[in-house]
């Protein structure tokens, strides 16, 4: 049974928060919808979003052809949190999904934490709506197998179940060799990690063409440009980048996003096929650098723009405007509410979901805004920044965390107007006091529904969690 919030809370909670009908009383026909999801691919990666050393002709043209979101966040700066906030269209202090079971950043293999059976997943929703539903690449929300995607509404997955780093070590020598999964079982261990974008690009070619007449949902969640610090890429794509092995990833990627246009193309099915490509969140510091987040200040796994500000092109032929951008912040959370609308459901109402429904930002309606009077930077459990239109504060930290350790910090607010300053350089603080009240009376609501550092959130859900977790292995190893 799934867990509930009481009934009386439920229609206050969704009453204050509904957005007004559309505008529009015309009802497009339920889409197929694709949802590419990289992995630590950063928000000046690909030239549409500005960058000049990678060749992305394909998303390019995804982005000619349709809208680009340039105030698009991810909703955590790593993955886990990342990933189950896109799932279930809450902040992952709502779920539980902020820490692992020590407290580190993200579910490590052999965890027995993980995304809670009872919550509802975007390929539930979508599923209870008559869509085919299938994951292809990487979940990252637990390995054990009722944590698995199988497990959360998805009719098909093939995948790693975890980050591409996870393989084991003297540190960890109880974590299995990466395995490559379908649906319940491994079929390859270690998993050639070389092979992955191709094999992955092949099986969603192949499942499509098995489900065209639809309505199908796939979530492609890539294992690139990645984790490790030596991405890994199929020999043809070796060395045809200027940018080493994350440019050759990230061109591989590119290749990938034009295979899967084709198929759509070649089956007729293109004007029915919504597809949205972003990223789970910025790409990380490395020395040299790697991947790229300019114009913006910083790297992923940091609540910086650059940690959690993504790319996000959106296209839907005759229905999503060609060519146009939209600079109203949203976020990832707001795919499952919209997915939902579009796929004539809506979200779940037995309890509480942060995400919007974005479809009139998505269809550029006139005068659209934003649904967001405040979005939240999280890293693990600490509130450390919030953005209401133009102006980000981070609050006042003694401790501030970092990746795995604490650093201390100054107890002075810092604001910014990111329309002018996506650097992050002009501290307006001072000359906007009031601007920093009201921020400040945004974060503490926060803090009281979601929690922070040493204060658990009044509307918190438990995660799942299951006792003597086991290792996926091959079976016969």
């Amino acid at each position: 049974m799934k867990s509930t919030i009481p009934a009386a809370f439920a229609v206050l909670f969704f009453a204050a928060t509904a957005l007004p009908a559309l505008a529009s009383e015309e009802t497009p026909p339920k889409p197929n919808i694709i949802l590419i999801f990289c992995d630590n691919l950063g928000y000046g990666d690909i030239g549409c979003f500005g960058s000049t050393l990678h060749r992305t002709p394909h998303i390019d043209r995804l982005c000619e052809e349709g809208r680009k979101f340039t105030d698009f966040y991810a909703v955590s700066g790593v993955c886990t949190p990342s990933r189950a906030g896109l799932m279930t269209g809450c902040y992952p202090r709502r779920v539980n999904l902020h820490v692992d079971k020590k407290g580190g950043a993200v579910l490590r293999p052999v965890s027995p934490k993980g995304l809670h059976p009872d919550e509802i997943t975007m390929a539930e929703v979508l599923k209870k709506a008559g869509y085919s539903t299938a994951i292809v690449g990487k979940w990252h929300l637990g390995d054990q197998p009722c944590f698995l995607p199988t497990r959360q509404g998805f009719d098909y997955w093939l995948g790693i179940p975890y980050s591409d780093d996870m393989t084991p070590r003297k540190s960890h020598p109880e974590w299995p060799p990466l395995p490559l999964m379908e649906n319940q079982t491994v079929i390859d261990a270690p998993v050639d990690r070389t092979t992955l974008t191709e094999r992955y690009t092949e099986k969603v070619i192949e499942w499509i063409e098995a489900h065209k007449d639809g309505p199908f949902f796939v979530y492609l969640p890539h294992a690139t440009p990645g984790s490790t610090r030596t991405p890994y890429v199929a020999e043809r794509f070796q060395g045809k980048s200027k940018n080493g092995l994350w440019g050759d990833s990230v061109e591989e990627l590119d290749w990938s996003t034009g295979e899967i246009m084709a198929a759509l193309k070649r089956l007729g099915i293109d004007e029915n096929t919504l597809v949205v490509w972003t990223s789970d969140n910025g790409a990380p510091r490395r020395n040299p650098p790697q991947g790229s987040n300019e114009p913006l200040k910083g790297w992923g796994y940091s609540t910086s723009e650059g940690g959690m500000r993504v790319p996000c092109i959106v296209r839907w032929p005759g229905h999503v405007p060609a060519g146009t951008v939209c600079r109203e912040p949203c976020l990832t959370i707001d795919l499952l509410p919209t997915f939902a609308e579009l796929a004539g459901t809506h979200a779940p109402a037995d309890r509480i979901i942060d995400g919007r429904d974005i479809r009139p930002l998505v269809f550029d309606e006139s005068a659209a805004k934003s649904p967001h009077d405040a979005i939240y930077y999280y890293h693990q459990e600490q509130l450390q920044a919030v953005r209401s239109g133009p102006w980000k504060l981070y609050l006042p930290l003694e401790k501030k965390q970092e990746l795995g350790r604490v650093v201390a910090k100054s107890n002075a607010p810092r604001l910014f107007n990111l329309d002018d300053d996506l650097q992050e350089r002009n501290n307006l603080a001072e000359k906007h006091p009031d601007v920093v009240k009201r921020l400040t009376t945004l974060a503490e609501r926060a803090r009281e529904d979601l929690g922070d550092t040493g204060r658990p959130g009044k509307n918190q859900r438990p995660a799942g969690w299951i006792e003597n977790p086991t290792a996926r292995v091959q079976e016969g190893s």
